[in-house]
């Protein structure tokens, strides 16, 4: 029996984690002839700190993020990927992921990167991938390789 998807979901943020997931995706993509939707989320509660936030800030992530988009797509064209849309929402990355996105467009498989965070970090914040694999309704892959199942070079770590 053969499992087809019909949309599948990137999340991408311009990080090396998010690249790797969106190559993997693309040909996943394409070997199942599914629409991609490449999503981006603007984390809302980076504004909050500001106090002078008068609006330039959102702006200027919203135009960087259209871009980021547009360059994946394409990209994901120049692969071969015919179907491809893009969405941006704005708020927690985790609960828009797992639930918001993958509802309101039908994803039946969600695939991002493993995260950066180091163990302290995720003690007290906890990362996007833990929570969208327990709570997203449909299929979440998280990719740690590259295209060739190599653990990319890691730099120095911080």
């Amino acid at each position: 029996m053969l499992q087809n998807y019909q949309k599948i979901m990137v999340a991408v943020d311009g990080s090396t984690e998010a690249e790797l997931a969106f190559k993997k995706a693309v040909n996943v993509a394409m070997r199942n002839d599914a629409e991609l939707l490449l999503a981006h989320v603007i984390d809302t509660r980076a504004f909050q700190s500001v106090s002078s936030f008068d609006g330039m800030l959102a702006e200027q992530a919203t135009e960087m993020a259209k871009q980021t988009l547009e360059d994946y797509k394409k990209q994901a064209k120049d692969y071969g990927c015919e179907k491809v849309s893009s969405v941006i929402e704005y708020g927690s990355p985790k609960s828009i992921i797992a639930k918001q996105i993958p509802e309101t467009n039908e994803v039946d498989l969600i695939m991002l990167g493993a995260t950066g965070l180091n163990a302290v970090e995720r003690l007290f914040i906890g990362s996007v991938s833990d929570y969208v694999i327990r709570n997203a309704a449909c299929d979440v892959l998280v990719v740690r390789t590259d295209l060739e199942n190599k653990l990319p070079d890691k730099k120095e770590e911080e």
